[in-house]
């Protein structure tokens, strides 16, 4: 009876260890099952690696879906074009810090090399119209985004004064754009799908929003607005909760395009995989490639409702930050009037 106890659990191991890689994608049985007792010694699982005084070259690993899909969502010095290969990008190292070139930093060179050559045309185009003409095809396109963004963004966010601020709005919501739309073509990347790009971005809104403040309001109106006019004993109260807020604002800008830029990836990957995973054409004719198409065209949806919403919320940040007290309140009486 007590041999029975023993070589049960030998037995259950060795079915763990066959079941284990077959559940998790494992490749090669053996290396799943070194640690068993079962009567394979290592040497004889070693011996077939070394042959005439050289060691083999070890087998290469499956690569796996996730690993798949993190290359292709994270950042790296490598840019792949499967199946012809990939580049490796310079690296570059100055004073300790690493300034090297990836594969986002190229998409955001081409992104805006694209916007100076789109720009550039268009507003050739402008030159050559007369009064009585309109403007067609790419330079009509491009007008309608910046009459969206300079009416329904920053006009009805910021009100008066809007103009100043008009460039930054459109040159944030162009650059978003493009980056988004860039992620969707083949070989592409989304650039906006880097947190470092979109802190940056959030970084810019920040500090304009401030300097908006402090010329609206001057040195004393904003910190004034930290105290939220309110009695001195709750400053120790208001005050902190304040500081935080203006911090709170550019984080939410960051994480928003951020986390909405590499969902949509992670999505149409983990679709497209599915197949893969189960090997079954059925299941990549009837789940994979169609929902990958779905969420891809309502990716394109994403690419312009992201642009927009970074920008809006921008201009709103930089409408509040800049109002008066009692404006509307003012501009009602001189409507009255």
């Amino acid at each position: 009876m007590k041999r029975l106890k023993v070589r049960q659990p030998k037995a259950m191991l060795k079915v763990i260890a066959i079941l284990l890689p077959l559940l998790f994608n494992v490749s090669g049985l053996a290396a799943a099952s070194t640690g068993q007792s079962s009567g394979i010694s290592r040497e004889s699982v070693t011996a077939p690696a070394v042959e005439g005084g050289q060691a083999a070259p070890a087998p290469l690993e499956e690569e796996k879906a996730g690993d798949v899909i993190m290359h292709h969502i994270l950042n790296n010095n490598v840019y792949a074009f499967p199946p012809f290969g990939e580049v490796a990008l310079p690296k570059i190292v100055v004073g300790g810090y690493d300034i090297s070139v990836t594969k986002h930093v190229v998409m955001l060179w081409l992104v805006s090399a694209t916007l100076l050559i789109v720009f550039s045309f268009v507003g050739g185009k402008y030159k050559k119209m007369t009064a009585r003409q309109s403007p067609k095809g790419l330079a009509n396109a491009m007008e309608a985004l910046i009459e969206f963004v300079r009416l329904d963004v920053a006009k009805s966010n910021i009100g008066p004064g809007y103009e100043k601020h008009l460039p930054y709005l459109i040159t944030v919501f162009m650059f978003i754009l493009f980056c988004n739309l860039f992620g969707l073509i083949p070989y592409g990347s989304t650039a906006t799908g880097n947190i470092n790009v979109t802190l940056t971005l959030a970084v810019f809104t920040f500090f304009i929003t401030q300097i908006a403040a402090l010329k609206a309001h001057g040195v004393k109106g904003f910190l004034e607005h930290l105290t939220a006019g309110t009695h001195w004993a709750l400053w120790i109260i208001l005050v902190p909760i304040e500081i935080i807020g203006l911090f709170t604002k550019p984080f939410a800008l960051t994480v928003r395009l951020f986390a909405n830029m590499t969902a949509g990836h992670i999505i149409i990957l983990s679709l497209i995989f599915i197949s893969f995973i189960l090997k079954s054409y059925v299941v990549a004719a009837a789940v994979s490639v169609p929902f990958a198409i779905f969420i891809y065209l309502l990716e394109l949806f994403v690419a312009f409702l992201q642009a927009f919403i970074f920008t809006m919320l921008s201009a709103l940040f930089i409408g509040l930050a800049t109002a008066h007290a009692g404006h509307d309140e003012h501009e009602a009486e001189v409507a009255h009037h």
